[in-house]
């Protein structure tokens, strides 16, 4: 890419009171620059970091990001979305996440078992 274009993507990046937010890619950035003559980071590096942390976390995906720019280092937070999981439990010897799949007759079974209550 030629330098031009380059600097022109950096000027446009504000650094507003040494923190800069904005959304790339449907992703929440926070941006926070450690001096007043720190580098802009430019939307095409935020996408690399984005894409990163994506590859790092291959079961959920990046929601939020948050750089903290300190001369040339950069320290990068990802806030990643929640993993779903299912609950599994053991029921009549059997290790289940749900029961929506027993037949009736270990349905049965499973309504027929005495439950006990815990007293705290």
């Amino acid at each position: 890419m030629p330098t031009a274009v380059l600097e022109r993507e950096a000027q446009q990046v504000s650094i507003d009171a040494q923190q800069d937010c904005r959304m790339v890619d449907d992703v929440k950035v926070t941006v926070s620059y450690a001096h007043t003559d720190d580098a802009p980071v430019t939307d095409r590096e935020i996408r690399a970091y984005i894409l990163r942390g994506n590859q790092q976390n291959p079961n959920t995906i990046v929601e939020g990001l948050d750089l903290a720019v300190d001369g040339e280092d950069i320290d990068i937070h990802y806030q990643l979305a929640p993993i779903p999981f299912e609950r599994i439990r053991r029921i009549t010897g059997y290790l289940v996440g749900t029961m929506d799949r027993w037949n009736n007759a270990k349905a049965a079974e499973e309504h027929d078992r005495v439950k006990h209550a815990v007293i705290l």
